[in-house]
């Protein structure tokens, strides 16, 4: 089992710089790929960034490139997500996932591919 702790939200102005971090635990050598997902009221949740573990490549949706940037620290079983240039769009409720799968650009925002998730953070950002 593999348990997933998000920690970082908060209140932030519109431009202004968040950093979330997902730190995993149980049984983490069974990860293969992290993620950030985000669920705004009344939207559907969608995929934000992803990174995979050990060879690290990165992917990312269109609406956070340039802006949000993702990493890992092996030693610290953690995920982070570097927010920066926040707009009041990014207000949501943000979900770290595990997947035990090397996932690619094809699968890798599908919420299915991913089995363990933590309980969310908070991220405002007013305008």
């Amino acid at each position: 089992q593999v348990q997933l702790v998000e920690s970082g939200g908060g209140l932030v102005q519109a431009g202004g710089s968040l950093r979330l971090s997902c730190l995993a635990s149980g049984r983490t050598f069974s990860i293969y790929t992290m993620g950030w997902f985000r669920q705004a009221p009344g939207k559907e949740r969608e995929f934000v960034s992803a990174i995979r573990w050990i060879d690290e490549p990165t992917y990312y949706t269109d609406s956070v490139k340039g802006r949000f940037t993702i990493s890992r620290d092996n030693a610290k079983n953690t995920v982070y997500l570097q927010m920066n240039s926040l707009k009041p769009e990014d207000t949501a409720v943000y979900y770290c996932a595990a997947s035990r799968y090397r996932l690619t650009t094809s699968a890798v925002g599908r919420e299915n591919q991913y089995e363990y998730w933590g309980q969310g953070t908070q991220v405002t950002v007013s305008s």
